[in-house]
Order: C-alpha cells, then structure tokens, then sequence
C-alpha cells in the first residue's frame, strides 16, 4: 500500500485473486495512456523550473478509470498540480470573517431569518430557518452557533446533522408526500457558499429522490439484477481490496477511484446511526487538521422517510466529502473537461489513502 500510486493500478488489478479481479473489472475500466511532447530549447530552463525536469512533462502518463456501473469518470494526472496559473490572491480568514461578522444576518436568526410553516427545530449548537432564497419548495438552513464553520467538534457535527434530520421529519408530518432528503453543507465561498456564518442545508422533496440519487439507485438495482449481488457492498470490496477502504463499527469508507473532485471519501452505513456521523467527524477532522483543508462540500443522502413505490432495498446511508481546494486560488476548480468530458483529477487516492488510514489509527 505504501507505495502503490494510481498510475500502477492496471497492475495492482492483475495482481489480485481471480474473484477480485473479476468483481472490479464488472464495476470499473482502468486505461492508462502516455501523453508525448518535444520542449524547444529555448523552453528548457523555464520548464525545467516549473516542472523540475524536462523528462516529466515530456512523457506523461495518464490514468483513465470509468465506473461502468454509474458512468463515472475520472482523469487522474498529478502533473497538471504544477502548470502555471493566475497569480493568487492573498487571503485572511479571520480579516474575511471579522468584516462579515459586521453584517452577519444569521447573528440572531430567530429575528432576522423566516422560518418554515412548520416551525423550528433547536439544536444544542444550531438552530434550523427557512430558506429564503429556495432550491425546492421544502429546503432549510441549520444555523451553526459558531460563526466560524471550521470550529466545528465531533459532538457539533453529530448535532448539525441531528438537527436537520429532526427537520426532515417535521417537514415529512407537514407534507406526506415529502419523503426524499438531502442534507448538504459548502463550507466557505470556494464551495458554494455565500454567507461565511456557518451553516448547513436541509431540502426534502417529493415525487423521486434527487436525479444523483436516483440515478445511483437506479444503477444499483441494474447492477443487482445482472450480478446477482449488492452494487455498494460490492463497490467497497473492490476498493478494499486495493488498500481504499476500511470497515470499523459497521461504517464502510473508501477513497474513492471515480472522485467527483479532489480528495473524495464516501461513508456507507446501513441507517443514519451514531457511527456514520461519528465517522464523518473523523473525516472532516482530518481534511481540516491534517489537510489543512478550509473549504469542502459534505453531503448525507438517505432512503426515503416513509415507504415508496419504487425499491430502496440494499440502498444505504452515504456521506461524501469533497476537497474544493485552496480558498486564494482564483482559478475554479471546475472547468470544460469536468462540465462536458470527464472530471479531472490531480491528486492521487492512493497516497490520500495513505495519510488517511495513519490519521485515523
């Protein structure tokens, strides 16, 4: 495991027993490439410089690995990490938060955001509002105690989290027909969100879940039908295998080979129990504290609330954590290739893998 990088990953997946190798070669396709290119002399130092020599940029490998059950995809070339870019732009967080704490709306949200039909729900660390500006026709916000959405400790995130479970249940009594959640924190600006007060966001809809969700299930039951086993369950043995995941307390988490974005660690866990939020914690704590991330997206899904037409069977809880990259960089971490081809990647799952398992013990 230690030394394993993804751009040996078509000869860690030979290496494996034949009923490993078979189980990811039905969930994923591996194609590395090598990307070939002639520096002109004048070039060479300035290359040299920003590459640190001329052999790395002139013969590069690229990692292509595709879930075929879901169509996920990723490029994976570590390289790009050190192209050339904008200049960054200086940042200090707490000058950044001390000017927002001036006109901080969410300061007494009691009295200065609306609240749902239905009410409020009080956390010890949090309280839920409505919000005013919606996604869908039922979607809230859980207001953090703490301004500073980085000071968050295990017992805060489990109350976050149990906050607005609280309030998927409340709205599901207002409307039945509400059934499908989705509990979604951006934290900072680099990751979507426009108030720098920490907060999370709460949406339950109707009808079907939301098209990623839906579209995950629906691929799972076509997986189960043509393989007679569970995708997810399956999906974890293939990382595990690998040295990308780890069971502990029933909670299965992978760093995953097809990441949306950087850094992506998903959480499975059969119920939204004590364990996955726990868990959850764990991960952030190590984005924030051995990372040093300072902006992520976190996401829960869950099954529905109350019974559907459609089969939810074997669909478990999920938690994803995203790494949205440094906050000075100007450059946005999604362009044409992730919108309209693949989504690209510079950081290697193995090597996160690695400092993950360390930092957690």
């Amino acid at each position: 495991m230690s030394e394993s990088v993804i751009s040996d990953l078509e000869k860690l997946v030979s290496a494996l027993p034949t009923e490993d190798r078979e189980r990811f070669n039905r969930l994923f396709s591996v194609n590395i490439c090598v990307g070939e290119l002639r520096v002109p002399p004048a070039m060479e130092p300035w290359a040299v410089k920003q590459f640190g020599s001329l052999e790395t940029i002139s013969s590069q490998k690229i990692v292509r690995v595709t879930n075929l059950v879901t169509g996920e995809e990723v490029l994976f070339n570590e390289l790009r990490n050190l192209r050339p870019a904008v200049s960054n732009c200086p940042v200090n967080l707490e000058e950044e938060m001390a000017k927002a704490r001036e006109n901080d709306v969410f300061r007494a949200p009691e009295t200065s955001t609306p609240e749902d039909s239905f009410g409020r729900i009080m956390g010890k660390y949090c309280i839920t509002a409505s919000n005013v500006a919606k996604n869908d026709w039922l979607h809230g916000l859980v207001i953090f105690d703490d301004f500073n959405p980085l000071q968050f400790t295990k017992e805060k995130l489990i109350d976050y989290i149990d906050t607005g479970w609280e309030w998927a249940k409340r709205a599901h009594e207002a409307d039945t027909q509400a059934k499908y959640f989705l509990f979604f924190w951006n934290c900072l600006w680099r990751a979507g969100a426009t108030m720098l007060h920490g907060h999370a966001q709460i949406q339950l809809t109707s009808g079907r879940h939301y098209a990623k969700a839906e579209n995950l299930r629906l691929s799972a039951q076509e997986y189960k039908r043509s393989h007679g086993s569970n995708y997810f369950d399956d999906l974890f043995l293939a990382h595990e295998v690998l040295g990308l995941a780890r069971e502990k307390n029933g909670i299965k988490t992978l760093v995953s080979l097809t990441p949306f974005k950087y850094n992506e660690i998903i959480i499975f866990g059969e119920t939204l129990s004590q364990s996955i939020k726990e868990t959850s914690y764990d991960v952030l704590a190590f984005f924030r504290d051995k990372l040093k991330v300072r902006t992520f997206n976190y996401s829960v899904v869950t099954p529905p609330l109350a019974p559907t037409p459609e089969s939810w069977n074997g669909f478990p809880v999920i938690a994803r954590i995203i790494d949205r990259g440094e906050l000075e960089n100007r450059v946005a971490d999604i362009s044409g290739i992730d919108l309209f081809g693949a989504n690209l990647v510079v950081n290697d799952p193995f090597k996160l893998a690695l400092k993950l398992w360390e930092y957690l013990g």
